[in-house]
């Protein structure tokens, strides 16, 4: 398959343009001990240029959480004794995931039985774009791939740990095959792959697209939360899932080099990534003129 080398862009913005002409992202992400993934993932999409945000998190995580960065909303939520999402009437979930333009699931949401099943229930159910990472990928092992095939676009980002329990293979294979096996799962799955990585794979099963900014200064927590907010934003301001991620993970790791270029590998932070991301769009935007 002959990988996509066009990138897509964002149109420029309308001067009659408000806050609802460019979507809302609802987050569901965050647990005791791991609020900054949330809070990464809110402020990415709002630097990605979505017009609303709201985070869904446990209460007890709330106020944490909406001090991390006044520009999004938060959404309390039930919680289990360790503090993580344990909402056994999920009916007011699902109407903020339906006034919600896309959904962004995962970013620090812990596991547990409870958790999974709402996870699952929600994937399978979708009635808005959902953006899959982390904790939510792993509710997910064990399910038939047709399972999440739906109406609506799905976008799943695995790191090759997370993929390599998704697809059943071993780390090893997956590095060694990683074209291939992504490209068969997104088939499998009628959504959207990125396998994230150097050169980060993205495949809907039809196209393929292999991103080619980044560094090795972003392998460290957080930057998989980031890009979830980023892809998220993209699709909420009306670009299509696979467009989105595309040009989700190319924006994700210019800012990463920016950042890099800046304060070099070493010292390089998720937190990092998100304040270059302005940077980036704005590079994106001048090459468009």
């Amino acid at each position: 398959m002959q990988p996509i080398k066009t990138l897509p862009l964002l149109s420029p913005r309308n001067p009659d343009a408000h806050k609802g002409s460019y979507g809302t992202v609802l987050v569901i992400a965050g647990s005791r001990g791991m609020t900054g993934a949330a809070i990464l993932s809110g402020t990415a999409a709002l630097r990605s240029g979505a017009g609303l945000v709201q985070v869904a998190c446990p209460k007890s995580a709330q106020a944490i959480i909406a001090a991390g960065y006044p520009c999004y909303t938060t959404i309390p939520l039930e919680e289990d004794p360790e503090g993580r999402i344990n909402e056994s009437n999920p009916s007011g979930l699902v109407q903020r995931i339906d006034h919600a333009s896309v959904v962004a699931i995962g970013p620090g949401l812990g596991r547990s039985n409870s958790l999974d099943i709402l996870i699952r229930g929600l994937v399978f159910h979708r009635s808005k774009p959902m953006v899959v990472d982390a904790d939510a990928l792993n509710a997910l092992v064990g399910c038939e791939p047709a399972r999440l095939r739906g109406n609506v676009p799905l976008v799943l980002t695995p790191h090759p740990g997370e993929f390599s329990r998704l697809c059943g293979q071993s780390i090893e294979t997956v590095q060694k095959l990683r074209e291939d096996l992504a490209v068969d799962f997104a088939q499998a799955t009628g959504g959207i792959v990125v396998l994230k990585g150097h050169r980060t794979i993205i495949t809907d099963g039809t196209r393929l697209a292999i991103n080619e900014t980044g560094n090795p200064g972003m392998a460290t927590g957080g930057t998989g939360d980031v890009l979830t907010g980023v892809i998220s934003a993209l699709i909420a301001q009306g670009l299509s899932a696979f467009e989105a991620a595309q040009l989700g993970a190319h924006v994700h790791g210019l800012a990463g080099d920016l950042a890099a270029k800046e304060l070099g590998m070493v010292s390089l932070t998720a937190l990092d990534v998100v304040e270059w991301l302005p940077k980036a769009f704005l590079g994106l935007a001048n090459q468009r003129k």
